[in-house]
């Protein structure tokens, strides 16, 4: 991970667009939010984001510490992805991005064309999880 660090702007508003920017990463988190996906759960989910992709934003999120990769070995091999407290970090600025596009598309007589934010309650990143 040190290397990653390194590669990172020094401006923590860039840094932050670096890790979570792009069109699919903050999605692909908002799916994770509600608990672990297989691969092709999260293909399910997003239909119009390519395999190649897909994998390419988890390695990337994996790498700055957002994303959780598991490796059931069992036969077939199984892979869960989940958002890591870090990950989880971000739901609060997430939330706020789906009030803020839910205020845009008001603003713009477009509210019949949105679909709902389902984002999990907020909890706190260091409270365990609610079994």
């Amino acid at each position: 991970m040190g290397e990653t660090i390194k590669r990172l702007p020094e401006l923590p508003v860039e840094r932050a667009f670096k890790v979570i920017g792009g069109r699919w990463k903050a999605v692909i988190l908002y799916h994770l939010f509600n608990g672990p996906r297989r691969m092709s759960e999260l293909k399910r989910a997003l239909p119009k984001i390519s395999q190649k992709v897909l994998i390419q934003q988890l390695r990337e999120m994996e790498e700055h510490g957002l994303v959780h990769r598991k490796i059931f070995r069992q036969v077939p091999p199984r892979v869960d992805y989940s958002a890591t407290p870090l990950g989880l970090s971000l739901a609060p600025l997430l939330r706020a991005m789906c009030d803020w596009g839910r205020d845009h598309a008001a603003a713009l007589d477009e509210l019949d064309r949105l679909a709902e934010c389902r984002m999990p309650p907020l909890r706190s990143v260091d409270a365990p999880a609610a079994p």
